[in-house]
């Protein structure tokens, strides 16, 4: 099983004095958002890391924790999905792809999901509500967390603006695809016009062309997204739990 970790961004939201490094390169305390991952990396054997934004920075981590590095020269004109698909021709095994988003820490537990036999599988994260309410203000969850719609564990869509009621689950930025997905992902990648359409949003086109089908898990343990100061406030005050 591959992981493909996903470190191209910059961190736009994060004030200036944070922006000298890539988003993933982001302390909380005393360790930064990639090396509270670090127990998670050491269970793959086969790791690329897509750079981009100050990816000097990451050379010696890259090294040291044995990542395949692809740099994402167009990171300023695309987003995640292109840089997943620059992957594809460093994939050569015909296995598992886990995706992770590089602005996101969570519980190690969550490693039990993707060692089942579900090949396209997506956690949601039934506490998120919870979560988003400390993150803003209760006008303003709306504008930033995405509708996701489940029945029978099968996603059925994803990335829309919530409407009237919130979703039960919110998407992770970590998931788990066949390498016949990922083939299929660029193909449909390929054929579409907008380079900067972002991951949420293609998943959800690939399953309304009914090319992908995803299952979900259900994920209730620690995990947060860093893309403020904000973000940065409450994780660092919550860790003492982790």
């Amino acid at each position: 099983m591959y992981l493909v970790y996903l470190a191209a961004g910059r961190g736009s939201r994060l004030p200036k004095n944070y922006r000298k490094k890539p988003k993933c390169m982001t302390k909380i305390k005393n360790k930064t958002i990639f090396e509270r991952n670090i127990n998670f990396f050491k269970f793959f054997k086969k790791k690329i890391i897509v750079t981009g934004y100050k990816k000097q920075v990451l050379k010696k981590y890259i090294k040291e924790f044995n990542f395949k590095e692809i740099v994402n020269k167009d990171y300023k004109k695309t987003n995640m999905v292109h840089s997943l698909l620059l992957a594809k021709n460093h994939i050569k095994d015909k296995t598992d792809i886990v995706v992770c988003y590089g602005d996101i820490i969570f519980d190690i537990n969550i490693l039990k999901f993707f060692q089942n036999k579900n090949k396209n599988l997506m956690p949601v994260n039934k506490n998120w509500l919870k979560y988003w309410k400390k993150r803003f203000r209760s006008n303003m969850i709306k504008n930033d967390a995405e509708d996701i719609t489940i029945k029978k564990g099968k996603l059925i869509s994803i990335g829309a603006r919530i409407g009237k009621n919130f979703p039960s689950y919110q998407f992770m930025g970590i998931f788990k695809i066949s390498y016949k997905t990922f083939k299929k992902m660029g193909s449909i990648y390929l054929k579409n016009s907008n380079k900067k359409i972002d991951m949420t949003s293609f998943i959800n086109l690939c399953i309304k062309n009914k090319e992908i089908k995803f299952k979900t898990k259900t994920y209730s343990k620690m995990w947060y997204e860093i893309d403020n100061l904000k973000d940065i406030k409450i994780a660092e005050k919550e860790i003492s739990r982790w």
